[in-house]
């Protein structure tokens, strides 16, 4: 079972109930702090985000037109969104984008999706293949590149950094986004690659991929990229 199927459930406990006891929403929360732990979510979190939950449903009445049952369910969607923090679109403007993360993080899928929103947009997308380490990193960025429509270029069996500086001096495209490399772990050797690439690109925007199935590893994974570049 997975969150949203958990938090689904927990929820289903109060469909069809027309007076919503203290005992209703207790077992409702025990539920989603189930589904919460079982998803790796950090156990402070969970205790914060229940106890703001239980307080709002005992104590605040829904609006008109609502029910109490409705209201709840707007309560805990309202709680795990703030718990998510605020989203932050993209400026649609010239501009250079470093993408970073580790080996399966889907960094490449993810400058596909990047590159077909911005060019949705009128912005013009070129790429960099930076990625020298996973086999095939070069071949799947260009057949992207190809499908979306954005430029490409890469340069096999050459330093990521000199592609980098080469692709920065043939592109013209408004914006500007580089693929680089990842392993299996953040060691030394992808940090000093890493901050080169980031030394010459100057980029105005650095992004992290990572998988969204890796609980509170994501924490320690964020700061330590974070803390390198």
């Amino acid at each position: 079972m997975n969150l949203a199927e958990g938090i689904r459930n927990a929820l289903a406990k109060l469909t069809g109930k027309s007076i919503i006891d203290e005992s209703t929403i207790k077992s409702m929360i025990k539920d989603i702090q189930r589904a919460l732990i079982l998803a790796d979510v950090n156990i402070e979190l969970v205790y914060k985000l229940s106890k703001e939950i239980e307080k709002r449903a005992k104590t605040e009445k829904p609006p008109v037109g609502r029910t109490m049952a409705e209201h709840i369910h707007a309560i805990v969607y309202e709680e795990l969104t703030k718990i998510m923090g605020e989203g932050r679109k993209l400026e649609l403007k010239p501009q250079r984008i470093m993408m970073l993360g580790l080996f399966g993080s889907g960094k490449t899928t993810q400058i596909g999706k990047l590159s077909h929103y911005l060019m949705k947009r009128g912005m013009s997308v070129g790429v960099i293949a930076a990625d020298m380490m996973r086999p095939a990193a070069y071949e799947q960025l260009e057949q992207l590149s190809k499908q979306v429509g954005c430029s490409f270029y890469g340069r096999k069996g050459a330093k990521s950094t000199d592609v980098v500086r080469e692709g920065l001096q043939k592109l013209k495209n408004d914006v500007i986004i580089i693929d680089t490399s990842g392993r299996d772990a953040l060691d030394d050797e992808l940090i000093k690659e890493l901050k080169e690439i980031d030394e010459i690109a100057k980029p105005d925007e650095k992004i992290l991929v990572m998988s969204a199935d890796i609980g509170q590893i994501a924490k320690k994974q964020a700061e330590e990229f974070n803390n390198a570049i």
